[in-house]
């Protein structure tokens, strides 16, 4: 099993959009069906490196990649890439 982790930092009054674009987020489970999990959070604290936080779940690196290129995420990661002021993430194996 693949865990998929990405953490954002958002530009200041985008609550509006950062609600749209976890919206979209969520609708790709159910949509995608390489998706095995997926959890979304915000941070709690205010003035954290990151905002917020998604954990996501694949059989494998070949099904991840998949979830990547399919066009429904490639629409809502766009939302995502205008709002944001950093983004990390790593993949790891369980």
């Amino acid at each position: 099993m693949i865990k998929h982790i990405v953490m954002w930092k958002f530009k200041e009054k985008t609550e509006k959009e950062q609600n749209e674009f976890f919206n979209g987020l969520k609708g790709l489970q159910g949509q995608i069906k390489e998706i095995k999990s997926m959890q979304i959070g915000k941070s709690l604290k205010e003035n954290n490196d990151y905002d917020a936080i998604l954990i996501s779940e694949f059989e494998n690196l070949d099904d991840l990649k998949k979830y990547k290129e399919d066009p429904r995420h490639v629409k809502v990661s766009s939302l995502c890439k205008s709002m944001r002021i950093s983004r990390t993430s790593m993949d790891i194996e369980e």
